[in-house]
């Protein structure tokens, strides 16, 4: 039998309480327990300081010469200082909420530190301290557990799961496969894994048990493309190239040569009878939303209605307003707006005259994925910001109609190499050229002794002009952790007492309610607001043509495409725009990031970038939910092994191979068993 179909509850110790804290964290047979793999490692060997890395998980050892302060914050917050003697090495050492070790902390006392190394200050955050002398823990895995799991108990279970069923792990790669790549077998994979001697095993384990997961993923993406082609058609459309044409001449600008590019892509897919299910992605600002609007009025000349979902009214009534003016060529056609604000004899009125037929293009927010909601015949959907969206959401909106097609937009640029792989079961369109009259924008690393002129850079350049400016930081209030950065309540205080009777400066960040984060973002795009101090909570998407400059504090602690990302608020005028970067790293690393961004307007250049730099940054945004999971690959850091299974999953599925061959037979049955679940990460 299967390690499948073994029920978790035949592990011995595993009781009901067990068994039941397991069930809820979506384990429930042995495979799921073997395969719920570390999301990390700690090393507790203690390393050579020369060799150590910024930013590193690091262990050290070494002698206390300054003993150890505590101050104290916030409610119950403290922060301890000390200082270690490490060879002719002096670090020191900060520990939050540990007050009660100061007086163990004392001059000479031998202590043992694991934390993160800052390089540059030559300063530890720790995280573990233990006094004496300790290099006996090696490597031990660290799992990301719920329901009052402990680390202790899921090693146990681990343990005596592996020892009793080892024998029954199963091998889904073919044999040539695992010697073309010299891959160690699954059953040492999973003992690998989870019960490491050496870094050398964790690493075997990770290639193993990652490209296995990406080729799976691979192959089922292959399979799910020509299923999602050919078994789920839809409905040719043919539309009216008059009226197309005529709003197109009425537009107050000339589609670039992307836009036509992509256009016709679009276009070719609605004509056809199988039902599309199409990416559009370009940097803010490259014209998609013009792209989307015609090819909503295709649908709609073609007799089909027409919807655009955006993540947030705010971002909703900006497509609302645009499309209204694009529109208003042909009022024959009827635009309406759906928010969870539109209530009563509005909100049933609306709903009836869309069910007739009556509205042909509704924007709104995830309210159109209400029961409620129900369209005469939807025919395309255009989904902004697609990965703001959960998994469940966009299958609604897919049901809103009978094989509707489905466009969805993003405006973080993802490398090419990443796009065919990861949404390999999608056809991906790019916009890369910017429209006609956009300037780029200039951008500049500064340190601290340069802010002063920046602020009068500010004045002088920018609100004297009547323009606005948004500050970014990367913290809400002063942090545990990171005790360097600038958060935005100190920002928004220093910035409000900087420009005093010259301009009005607001604060936003993710701690305000919804209500108030939509009040102030109108007040700064009525100009009611001329600096915003604010989190990374301002919206990809909204637009404010007056912001001209962008300043970003610690902008070394942001990755790439983020960075990228939070540039693209301004320039979106006629005016010069600015950005300015504000960093004290002084590592090589950081500077080279920073001077990419400096360097590059071309988000597409820079997240190829990012992705060879191995940046923190996050192409799908911090909380994905569209994007697939895996329990070990990672799409953004293992995307050379992502590209190899991509390769040989094509490969495989190019021959008769996958379908005759013996060795293939635990992968088909894998693909068979998994796309089964129709609630399929991209369908």
């Amino acid at each position: 039998m299967s390690l499948n179909e073994i029920s978790v509850a035949t592990v011995k110790g595993i009781g009901p309480t067990l068994l039941e804290k397991l069930q809820a964290s979506h384990i429930h047979t042995v495979a799921d327990l073997l395969e719920s793999y570390p999301n990390r490692y700690d090393s507790y060997d203690i390393i050579d300081l020369n060799l150590a890395k910024h930013e590193e998980k690091i262990t050290i050892a070494g002698q206390i010469v300054v003993p150890a302060t505590n101050s104290f914050y916030g409610r119950q917050q403290s922060k301890t200082q000390f200082s270690i003697a490490i060879g002719d090495a002096i670090i020191k050492v900060i520990i939050f909420n540990r007050a009660f070790l100061k007086n163990k902390l004392v001059m000479e006392a031998p202590v043992t530190v694991t934390g993160k190394w800052d390089l540059s200050r030559k300063l530890m955050t720790a995280t573990t301290l233990k006094l004496g002398i300790h290099d006996d823990d090696g490597i031990v895995p660290a799992y990301r557990l719920s329901h009052d799991l402990t680390s202790k108990t899921f090693q146990k279970m681990l343990h005596t799961a592996y020892t009793h069923y080892h024998r029954q792990i199963n091998d889904d790669l073919p044999q040539h496969l695992i010697e073309r790549y010299r891959l160690i077998s699954a059953a040492d994979a999973i003992k690998f894994a989870h019960f490491p001697e050496n870094n050398e095993q964790v690493k075997q384990a990770a290639r193993r048990i990652k490209y296995e997961e990406l080729l799976k993923f691979q192959l089922k993406l292959h399979v799910l493309k020509k299923k999602i082609k050919y078994t789920k058609t839809g409905f040719s459309k043919e539309a009216d190239d008059e009226k197309i044409q005529h709003f197109m001449n009425q537009l107050p600008f000339e589609l670039t040569t992307e836009q036509h590019r992509v256009l016709k892509e679009i276009t070719t897919d609605l004509k056809d009878a199988a039902r599309m299910n199409r990416l559009l992605q370009g940097d803010v600002g490259s014209g998609k939303t013009v792209v989307a609007a015609i090819a909503l009025l295709f649908t709609i000349t073609a007799g089909y209605q027409g919807a655009i979902m955006a993540p947030t009214e705010i971002l909703a009534k900006q497509h609302l307003t645009a499309l209204t003016n694009m529109f208003a060529c042909l009022p024959d056609y009827r635009l309406a707006f759906l928010s969870s604000n539109i209530k009563g004899k509005k909100r049933r009125d609306l709903l009836a005259e869309l069910a007739a037929g009556q509205i042909h293009l509704l924007v709104g927010t995830h309210s159109l994925i209400q029961e409620e909601v129900i369209f005469s015949q939807l025919g395309l959907a255009v989904i902004d910001e697609q990965h703001r969206f959960g998994v469940d959401q966009r299958k609604k909106l897919r049901q809103k109609g009978e094989a509707i097609d489905i466009l969805m937009m993003s405006a973080t640029p993802i490398p090419r190499t990443l796009a065919i792989s990861a949404f390999g079961d999608m056809d991906v369109s790019s916009i890369k050229e910017l429209p006609l009259g956009r300037k780029p924008i200039q951008t500049f690393v500064i340190g601290d002794t340069k802010l002063a002129d920046a602020q009068k850079f500010i004045k002088e350049q920018i609100l004297d002009k009547g323009q606005q400016v948004y500050i970014i930081t990367p913290l809400i209030d002063e942090s545990e952790v990171l005790e360097d950065l600038r958060h935005a309540t100190l920002v928004y205080e220093l910035w409000k007492d900087a420009f005093k009777n010259i301009a009005t400066v607001g604060l936003m960040h993710g701690k305000l309610e919804k209500s108030e984060k939509d009040e102030i973002m109108h007040d700064f795009a009525e100009n009611n607001i001329q600096i915003l101090i604010s989190t990374t909570v301002i919206e990809v998407g909204v637009n404010v043509p007056n912001a001209n400059l962008i300043l970003i504090y610690d902008a070394n602690r942001f990755g790439l495409s983020q960075l990228h990302q939070l540039r693209g608020r301004v320039g979106r005028g006629t005016e010069h725009a600015y950005c300015i970067l504000l960093s004290n790293a002084t590592n090589a690393e950081a500077k080279e990031r920073l001077g990419v961004i400096a360097a590059s307007n071309d988000g597409f250049e820079i997240a190829e970038a990012d992705l060879k730099l191995r940046g923190p940054g996050d192409f799908f945004g911090s909380k994905q939910s569209g994007l697939p999971t895996f329990k070990m690959a990672n799409l953004i850091e293992d995307y050379k092994i992502l590209d190899v299974a991509r390769q040989d999953a094509y490969e495989i599925m190019a021959s008769d191979e996958f379908q005759h061959n013996p060795d293939f037979l635990p992968l088909r049955d894998y693909v068979t068993r998994t796309i089964a679940n129709e609630n399929h990460q991209f369908d």
